[in-house]
């Protein structure tokens, strides 16, 4: 007789990346929070984009009030590293992404 080997699957609901996690200059910190937040705010303009092309009366509010918003926090980001960088400190930075499957 054969003996069969049941395999289950376990389902991850939950995901964490470490994205960002060391120590940096105010130059290095600051290329790599202006190439992430580029990346979002190109994603939100993307989105309204795809979006009003098919209806060019939807604002779009949730995309455009977003890209305010991270255009804002690269202006704040950028004042940041600048006295960092005159301070002549070197930066600590981390983070997580956090997924997890929504019913």
């Amino acid at each position: 007789m054969e003996a069969t080997e049941t395999a289950t699957m376990e389902v991850k609901t939950d995901q964490k990346i470490n994205l960002i996690d060391g120590h940096f200059t105010a130059s290095e910190a600051a290329d790599i929070i202006n190439a992430v937040l580029n990346v979002k705010i190109n994603f939100h303009k993307l989105h309204r984009l795809s979006i009003t092309e098919g209806n060019s009366i939807d604002e779009c509010e949730y995309d455009s009030g977003r890209i305010d918003e991270l255009l804002r926090e690269q202006v704040i980001a950028k004042e940041f590293f600048t006295q960092a960088r005159l301070d002549g400190k070197k930066l600590k930075m981390s983070s997580i992404i956090n997924i997890s499957v929504e019913d």
